[in-house]
């Protein structure tokens, strides 16, 4: 069965270490869209830098952001899907945090908000999507998208402290850098890409899906093929069968070339 539609995870995936997308990615994705196969961004991060790469790419479809609890149309910048973190529990969260100094972030109306002065762990935080408050009491009364404990004594905090919340709380490790996001419990990658593909009436046997996180794999898992980067954790290579290459390697085109180009050829010349 040929696929009809691609989802790519950003960072570690589509993006090499240098947060660029390669020219045989950049190539790969515009035969796959010559081909008539759709392709969408799936990212942990806010709308700002997967709407630009969606743009830089050509891609109409929505992008699905802030680990699924987002999905926003690059065309119009309407909403499509909204899921926040309900302010019962986010309120808890930002008071202990400005209360104990910890670090942690909090994505609310399409900006990330954190304490003056914290610490920077990675360069996008300069990025204008970043604002700087004296106080979470600042913020509007509204629930937040997706709330991030940002490095490992909030991390601590976040298992030790809010893990009993009916929340879904999603732990990654980059390098030496470990971060908690924490989402509604509806709010998943897999959930909002299964949804996009509803609407487009297209079944989870045509969707390929490539991915490197923890927060991926069950994403993976619900996608017809279902590739994981040569770049994954151990853990994440074990629970998925298919791999690539590592995202400095073109790995996303190789899947592209391997599993959706190849598969079209193929039927033509039959």
């Amino acid at each position: 069965m040929s696929i009809d539609l691609v989802a790519l995870d950003l960072d570690g995936t589509l993006l090499d270490s240098h947060e660029q997308v390669s020219e045989a990615n950049r190539v790969a994705v515009a035969a796959a869209l010559a081909e008539g196969v759709r392709v969408v961004l799936v990212t942990g991060r806010g709308v700002e830098a997967p709407t630009q790469i969606a743009r830089n790419l050509g891609l109409a479809l929505p992008v699905i952001c802030c680990h699924g609890a987002l999905t926003k149309d690059v065309s119009t910048g309407r909403t499509m899907g909204h899921i926040p973190v309900q302010a019962v529990y986010a309120k808890p969260m930002l008071a202990y945090a400005q209360e104990s100094g910890i670090d942690l972030a909090v994505y609310l109306e399409e900006r990330f908000y954190r304490i003056a002065g914290a610490r920077q762990y990675m360069s996008d935080m300069r990025s204008p999507e970043w604002n700087e408050i004296a106080s979470f009491d600042a913020l509007p009364g509204v629930a937040p998208t997706f709330v991030r404990f940002l490095g490992s004594a909030a991390v601590a905090v976040a298992r030790n402290r809010f893990a009993q919340l009916p929340l879904h709380f999603k732990y990654e490790t980059w390098g030496d850098f470990e971060e908690c996001a924490v989402t509604s419990r509806e709010a998943t990658k897999r959930h909002a890409l299964e949804n996009l593909c509803a609407t487009y009436g297209i079944t989870r046997e045509r969707v390929m899906a490539v991915g490197d996180s923890r927060n991926d794999v069950p994403m993976l898992r619900w996608a017809g093929v279902g590739i994981a980067m040569g770049n994954a954790a151990p853990d994440v290579l074990r629970s998925i069968g298919r791999t690539t290459a590592g995202n400095d390697d073109d790995g996303v085109a190789r899947a592209i070339e391997q599993y959706v180009l190849r598969g079209r050829y193929d039927a033509r010349s039959a």
